[in-house]
């Protein structure tokens, strides 16, 4: 899973939030700005079917059935950052302005803005005016109650939002009328048109929840009390097994082709693609690299495997809470600079991801104008500069043969997500490696929605492997390395701290000019890929695959460059299942 940048595979779409994803199987923001140059797609083997656009008229009814690895674990926009609740989050709510393919911010005609937003030329003031038909599935009207209920929310510290960043740049929220509010900033935050295409919740609804007690609430977690904005209204779910959307009849916009949507949960990537091959699901993100020539043989289905805007990593937590005997065996950036050198990460992309990926050397996307180059210190596979390293910071070979140093083993638990076959095979290159140098590592699988609750949102853990999605085209990550958006408020969940880099992210979203803001992305670059408050392993693919049942005109076809590309403009999807 990826977090949603928020939570990507854990990563990782804009929620609430403008946070990163945990990814499902692999843990929802991704920069493509107005001028960024598009990216070079890879090259297709004459085996890749991507989606053809359909002919004919759109059909109404039918089922969407789609499949994943891991439960949601709420869908409440506040705290949705896993791309399991994400996914289900694109079906059920309304965002305020959407994002295009192109990654600019857009208003559709399923946005909640009624017209692009006005920003103020001291670029401190941005007035949204609301569509004035919009409707929450319970038949109450979307208001400017309902945004600046959100937004106050969101940016009090009692309440928790790991999307916290961005709004705490918020000086005040007021409504102006009935359907237009405006936000005032305290200082210029160059990604805030961003931060407003976001999901917003019902004030009528929550009002009365204090903050500190909503994550803990029953809104996103019950469906018979989430009431919400998009097409599809929550009708049922089974846990570990299935959600189920239906269409919303009285839906305040363009009305969906699709009747229903079933959200089926396996316990493995492999049953998920067994389950897509014999047509019991339409749709599967994330499918194992080494099934692809198996799901291109197939004539019922495309395959698009064209990487995404998500990349994995191995989070090294720096609280010493979390250790048994509250020793940080990475404590020295020496030592975590060892740990890089000694991972192979391109045997693992050849080998394990089928030459599906490439290399990164700090969180920013290869081809993205703030992609840093050369910038970011790169760390070849190199054993014996691994060895150098540790020994330079004073651990020394037990009997053995594991490091120790001050009485301490050099010894980690590696969580990852059960499931994700993907990240069971790079934990065992991740293991043989280091055990090559001297560290233990004892890799450990986590059910996935549990896994996000009691260890990745509060930080508990001593290491993990997972990864970001990016869900917008800023590259502002200080929600995830900032210092003051630890547990339980932002997503730096391994408990970094770094002052010069927290003075660098706030240059960076207080500079408009984007040629100079590319500038100060490559300082930040340079600080995280040598202090590395975590291991950069590599941007990934995670192919889709989709029967071809599923129709939509070209304008609608699966955008994989973006974060839940593959449900883009899934309301104009209609289903055919004739033979």
């Amino acid at each position: 899973m990826a977090s949603k940048k928020k939570w990507l595979s854990l990563l990782v779409s804009l929620s609430v939030v403008s946070a990163l994803f945990v990814g499902c199987g692999d843990s929802k923001t991704a920069e493509t700005p107005k001028d960024e140059p598009k990216k070079e797609e890879p090259a297709k083997s004459e085996g890749d079917k991507k989606e053809e656009p359909a002919t004919g008229e759109p059909k109404d009814g039918g089922t969407l059935t789609f499949g994943s690895t891991s439960d949601i674990v709420s869908v409440n926009p506040i705290y949705v950052q896993d791309t399991a609740s994400g996914d289900a989050e694109q079906f059920l709510f309304a965002k305020m302005f959407d994002i295009d393919r192109s990654g600019k911010v857009a208003v559709e005609p399923w946005s909640l803005a009624a017209e692009p937003m006005t920003i103020s030329e001291n670029g401190l003031e941005y007035t949204v005016k609301l569509k004035d038909n919009a409707k929450w599935s319970d038949g109450q009207p979307i208001t400017a109650d309902d945004a600046v209920f959100t937004i106050e929310t969101v940016r009090n510290p009692k309440a928790g939002a790991p999307g916290i960043t961005g709004f705490d740049k918020v000086s005040k929220v007021e409504k102006v009328d009935e359907h237009t509010f405006k936000v005032t900033l305290k200082e210029v935050y160059a990604p805030f048109q961003y931060v407003l295409a976001m999901e917003i919740v019902p004030q009528h609804v929550l009002k009365d929840v204090k903050p500190e007690e909503m994550q803990k609430y029953v809104y996103g977690t019950d469906p018979a009390k989430t009431v919400t904005s998009g097409p599809w209204k929550w009708t049922e779910w089974k846990q570990k097994e299935y959600l189920t959307f239906e269409s919303n009849p009285d839906y305040w916009g363009p009305k969906p082709h699709i009747q229903k949507v079933v959200y089926k949960i396996y316990a493995d990537q492999n049953t998920e693609v067994q389950a897509l091959i014999k047509g019991d699901i339409d749709l599967a993100n994330g499918v194992p690299v080494t099934q692809l020539e198996v799901l291109k043989g197939k004539d019922n289905l495309s395959v698009d495997p064209t990487p995404g805007p998500q990349y994995e990593y191995i989070g090294l937590n720096h609280k010493a809470d979390n250790f048994k005997d509250k020793y940080v065996p990475w404590s020295s950036p020496k030592t975590r600079q060892a740990i890089a050198y000694a991972l192979n990460r391109q045997g693992m992309i050849d080998n394990v991801l089928k030459g599906i990926g490439s290399i990164m050397d700090a969180p920013f996307l290869p081809g993205s104008w703030a992609d840093p180059k050369e910038a970011a210190t790169h760390y070849d596979y190199n054993p014996e500069k691994a060895k150098q390293l540790l020994a330079e910071d004073g651990w020394k070979p037990g009997k053995d043969g594991i490091l120790e140093k001050d009485g301490h083993r050099f010894s980690f638990e590696l969580q990852y997500n059960a499931g994700n076959s993907r990240r069971e095979g790079v934990a065992t290159v991740i293991q043989q490696n280091l055990a090559d140098v001297g560290i233990e590592v004892k890799p450990k699988a986590l059910d996935f929605s549990a896994w996000v609750d009691q260890n990745l949102n509060p930080g508990k853990f001593e290491a993990v492997l997972i990864g970001w999605s990016l869900n917008n085209p800023d590259p502002d990550q200080e929600t995830i390395f900032g210092s003051k958006f630890t547990p339980p408020t932002g997503q730096n969940n391994v408990w970094y701290n770094n002052p010069e880099l927290d003075k660098i992210w706030q240059q960076g979203t207080s500079t408009v000019d984007q040629a100079k803001r590319a500038e100060i992305y490559k300082e930040a670059a340079k600080i995280l890929s040598t202090d590395l408050p975590y291991i950069f392993m590599y941007q990934y693919g995670a192919p889709t695959a989709m029967s071809k049942k599923i129709k939509f005109a070209e304008e609608d076809k699966p955008e994989a460059t973006l974060a839940y590309g593959y449900f883009f403009h899934a309301i104009n999807w209609w289903i055919d299942d004739a033979k």
